[in-house]
């Protein structure tokens, strides 16, 4: 994606991916759900409704399940209308996995750490940066209150891409960050921007 986004373009792109976002669930969709992804629709409605009073949009929750391997799409959307759910492949901190095997070992807010953080975070606004056009998120839970000083963000990266995948059987590592593909990003942004929920933690598939 390229830095140098443009504002209105952006708009446009989100409120036409809002919605159809919102179009109503068919029920070939709603039975189409593997019952891990019904539990993720558990978790984003549980979490949406903790944190009504803290979200500015709550269409879309975005879940991020960290007991899975990065090798596996663990970046979850779920449109809150539909209950559909969107997987993208997503990065975790150094901190989190210091043997680097693709497997996030534990969680931390410590500045510092290069560690990802579990709790519910809320999208705040964009800006350019290293990674190009990035997406701030606040802490909302003492488990990831200190998010803004420490800059964890949605960004795009190289390191997220699939192919590091097919080259090296995982992805590569984040300073901390929620880092995906450039296109899984786009997707992620223009989804999720504007006061909406991300919340991280372990969920597992079993």
């Amino acid at each position: 994606m390229k830095a140098g986004i443009d504002r209105r373009a952006m708009l446009l792109g989100s409120a036409a991916a809002g919605a159809s976002l919102c179009l109503p669930a068919r029920a070939a969709e709603a039975s189409a759900l593997t019952p891990y992804q019904r539990r993720v629709v558990e978790i984003a409605v549980q979490q949406r409704n903790r944190m009504a009073g803290q979200l500015w949009q709550k269409d879309v929750v975005g879940i991020a399940d960290f007991a899975l391997p990065s090798w596996k799409p663990r970046m979850h959307l779920v449109a809150m209308e539909s209950g559909t759910v969107r997987s993208f492949l997503l990065s975790h901190g150094k901190g989190s996995d210091p043997e680097h095997d693709g497997w996030l070992k534990h969680f931390s807010d410590e500045p510092g750490s290069e560690a990802t953080s579990r709790g519910a975070f809320r999208t705040d606004e964009w800006y350019t940066g290293k990674y190009g056009v990035s997406l701030r998120l606040s802490g909302l839970d003492p488990d990831n209150a200190t998010a803004l000083e420490r800059l964890i963000v949605i960004h795009p990266a190289w390191y997220a891409e699939a192919d590091m995948i097919d080259k090296w059987g995982k992805l590569g590592r984040s300073s901390g960050c929620f880092a995906l593909g450039r296109q899984d990003y786009a997707d992620t942004l223009m989804s999720l921007y504007g006061g909406r929920l991300l919340f991280a933690d372990r969920i597992g598939e079993g």
